[in-house]
């Protein structure tokens, strides 16, 4: 997607940790790796667009307010309805406390967005880690569930250097969502999404256009 429909997303607010770089400078100046290097996990493949969401554990359980399963995970279908029978088997099962993204873990967990990004030349187009999930707008050339996965792995390694959460610490729900953005007007309206529709802005990146 080599660019965005004009759009207003200028938040006018404090916010607590912002990135916006130019396109050609994404995530410069928060640890990333050199790509001069072959890089063995790109694939060979046209770039996508996706709108990925990942949520901490413990949040959004089935049966909760808002809580999206796979059969409803389409854009257009209706939300399941909240069901207190299915939530609290699901809390049962829990093996950790629901874990929480503090002011500092939020940054630790953004430039970890922005050095997979960087590393694997994707193309990071918004972010926003809140308190309790995770939403990136990229493009990839790779499956989006791998770019998902890829996001947690280098989300859990920048949490662990802080030395802030007990061994073995379970931090994220198993799956997420991860939607195709097809046209120049979904992008434009998911980056919307990202940046100004979430409430208080926490930590957030932004590229610019």
């Amino acid at each position: 997607m080599t660019r965005l429909l004009t759009r207003a997303v200028q938040c006018q607010v404090g916010l607590e940790s912002v990135r916006r770089l130019p396109r050609s400078a994404h995530c410069q100046g928060v640890g990333a790796r050199s790509t001069s290097a072959p890089n063995r996990e790109r694939e060979r493949a046209p770039a996508s667009t996706y709108l990925i969401t990942f949520v901490c554990y413990g949040a959004r359980l089935p049966g909760t307010v808002g809580a999206v399963d796979r059969l409803h995970n389409v854009p257009g279908s209706r939300k399941p309805t909240p069901d207190t029978a299915r939530e609290s088997e699901a809390r049962e099962r829990m093996t950790d406390a629901p874990y929480l993204l503090d002011a500092v873990r939020r940054k630790a967990v953004l430039a970890a967005v922005c050095e997979v990004c960087s590393h694997r030349e994707w193309t990071l187009l918004a972010s926003h880690v809140r308190t309790n999930h995770v939403h990136v707008v990229v493009e990839a050339c790779q499956k989006p569930e791998r770019v998902m996965n890829a996001f947690k792995c280098y989300a859990s390694r920048a949490l662990e250097q802080l030395r802030v959460d007990s061994p073995g610490r379970r931090r994220w729900a198993r799956h997420g969502s991860t939607r195709y953005l097809w046209t120049k007007e979904t992008v434009s309206a998911a980056v919307h999404y990202v940046i100004c529709e979430q409430g208080e802005p926490l930590s957030v990146y932004e590229a610019q256009w």
